[in-house]
Formats: C-alpha cells, sequence, structure tokens
C-alpha cells in the first residue's frame, strides 16, 4: 500500500475529487464511494489515447498523473487505472480489499476489486463501463441483476469458486467476465495493460465514454451517442470530429482541444461496447 507523506496527500486529493470526507470504513461509506466514482469520473478512452501521443505511455500512468487529469481535464479511465487507483484508496482508509484479475476472451484482461466487509464479498467495479454504482454481492444463491435502458447485467452465483458477470443487451448474450478470486499484485499485469497500448489493440482502435447517475447514463461510443434519462433513451450519430468533440466537452467536460488532438487519426473500426 502507498504509504509516503506525499501519496496521503494524494488520497486526500482523490476524496476531495470525489466530494467525500475521509471516514472509517463501513459498507454504507464504501457504496457512498462507489456510487461517486461511477458518478464523477468516466470510464473514457482519451485519456489512454492523449498519454500515448504525449509521452508514448505503455504502462499504467502514476498516480498524481491520474489525479491530474481528473481534475484538470475531465478524464477517468479504463478498467486499470480506475479500479486499481480505486483499490488503493480503499485500502488506505482501511478496508479489506484485493485486486483480482478477470477473463474475458483472453485471461485476466479486465482487473476488478473483491471487498470483504460485515462477513460478506462484494465486487467493486468501475472499470467496466457498466452501471455498477454499488458494491456488488457474489456471495450468491441465486442471479444478482441490474438493469439499464436495453441492458441487463447479472452477477451469477460462483462456480468453483469463480464468480461470473454477463451482459445481456436486448436479451441477447453480448459480453461479460470471469473473476479470478486470488489477490494480485498490479506487477503480475504489466504485460496485459502494454498490450493495451499496442496499435492493434480495442481501445487504440474505438472510442467509449460512459457516465452512470442514478437512472441516467450518457454513453458514447465512437461516433454514436446514446442517453437515457429515466425510461426516455435517445440515440444519436455524430459527424464530424468537431461535432464529436463539441458533445463530449459538453457531456464529459474533457476539454474540445484535448479530444481533438487525442482522436486525431482514430480510425473507430472496433467495438469498444459489446
Amino acid at each position: 500500500m502507498l504509504k509516503s507523506k506525499f501519496e496521503h496527500r494524494l488520497f486526500l486529493r482523490y476524496l476531495r475529487l470525489l466530494e467525500i470526507q475521509k471516514q472509517r470504513p463501513s459498507f454504507e461509506y464504501l457504496k457512498k464511494i462507489v456510487r461517486a466514482q461511477i458518478s464523477k469520473i468516466p470510464f473514457e478512452n482519451i485519456s489512454k489515447l492523449y498519454y500515448k501521443k504525449h509521452f508514448n505511455l505503455k504502462q499504467l500512468i502514476d498516480f498524481e498523473l491520474y489525479l491530474d487529469g481528473i481534475e484538470k481535464y475531465g478524464f477517468g479511465g479504463t478498467c486499470y487505472s480506475n479500479n486499481f487507483y480505486l483499490n488503493q484508496l480503499l485500502s488506505w482508509l482501511g478496508y479489506e480489499i484485493k485486486l483480482c484479475g478477470a477473463d474475458m476472451k483472453n485471461p485476466d484482461v479486465h482487473l476488478v476489486n473483491i471487498v470483504n466487509i460485515e462477513n460478506r464479498e462484494f465486487l467493486v467495479d468501475t472499470g467496466y463501463a457498466a452501471p455498477f454504482s454499488e458494491p456488488l454481492p457474489i456471495d450468491l444463491l441465486y442471479d444478482y441483476t441490474i438493469h439499464m435502458g436495453l441492458d441487463r447485467y447479472i452477477v451469477k452465483p460462483k462456480t468453483n469458486h469463480n464468480s461470473q458477470i454477463e451482459l445481456y443487451r436486448n436479451g441477447e448474450l453480448k459480453h461479460g467476465y470471469k473473476i479470478n478470486p486470488g489477490a494480485r499484485n498490479i506487477g503480475e499485469f504489466q504485460q496485459v495493460i502494454e498490450n493495451s497500448f499496442k496499435a492493434s489493440a480495442t481501445f487504440m482502435n474505438a472510442l467509449l465514454l460512459t457516465r452512470f447517475d442514478n437512472n441516467n447514463f450518457v454513453v458514447i461510443h465512437n461516433r454514436t451517442i446514446i442517453e437515457t434519462y429515466g425510461k426516455v433513451m435517445k440515440k444519436n450519430s455524430l459527424g464530424s470530429v468537431e461535432q464529436l468533440a463539441s458533445v463530449i466537452n459538453d457531456r464529459f467536460n474533457i476539454p474540445e482541444a484535448i479530444v481533438i488532438e487525442s482522436i486525431a487519426g482514430l480510425q473507430m473500426h472496433k467495438n469498444g461496447w459489446s
């Protein structure tokens, strides 16, 4: 766990960005943190594209740069930064938490957190571009379902100690992952993270930003924007890069110039929103 005085100040800064005061660990406080993270710090890969261009970044950004991106540019991150730094924050706050890998099409390409509190295990995943706005129980006897728009996310009861999440869109199974429950350290994912910066990687060839707040959400996937407010859903196409940058600035507060610079040359031919 990060221990220096400098890093202590960074954790307090993180809480300030979440607009949360430091408290003793409790389940209610955990719920408050997760809700704040999902609503204030988006899943997005513009920062990934931006830092790759500026620093030729091929690994996880450091903690201070992560917070700088949130504060200065409205950035968040993908699963690696969003879930790892939340893991570090919760550990610093005193939660019993472990970092775990999860399998998608390939082994251990996703990171999640498992928190043990009040003698129960909960999944905390703020890096799946999903409406997981509270800790999700994984010590289940029956399916646990989250609805959002046309999507249905199901946390399945454990099979051979592994929890599984399934995403159904319009009733069709589209995506998901299986959690590997062993505790890991971030160094074990060095190659996976490096691979995510390769020219052929999904988020080097697609654009995805999501923000969830109660029953409302906004998703920008490549040149499409999907917004739901209560039971009303709107879907529109975005034409030029300038229009895309303007809408991203309006919905996510990421500066237009940063967006245009980051997505220049982006082909958007891959599907980051399965």
